[in-house]
């Protein structure tokens, strides 16, 4: 399957992988790129997400699992791999 990928949005093939995963996990809900309205309007936008939180403080959240408290968002836990890859991703939107 090829993959077509904006060098403005992921430049590295570290971000690279952390936009496919937030593809495929997390696109559902969250706008993940750098425009656009996510569809679930609780779920911030990814290119907000270091206005909320400092994205170094989401690689802990997501080693130990996020657990949201509305229903649509399921419980998960990331491979150290793959947090290391969404970070990079989530930095490359700042």
């Amino acid at each position: 399957m090829l993959l077509m990928v904006s060098t403005a949005s992921a430049s590295t093939d570290v971000e690279r992988r952390g936009l496919v995963f937030a593809k495929s996990h997390c696109a559902r809900c969250h706008a993940i790129g750098r425009t656009g309205k996510s569809r679930l309007k609780k779920a911030p936008p990814f290119r907000t997400l270091h206005n909320r939180y400092p994205v170094e403080t989401l690689a802990e959240a997501f080693a130990e699992g996020i657990y949201t408290g509305h229903s649509k968002m399921p419980a998960f836990e990331l491979e150290p791999d793959q947090i290391n890859d969404l970070l990079s991703y989530l930095k490359s939107l700042e």
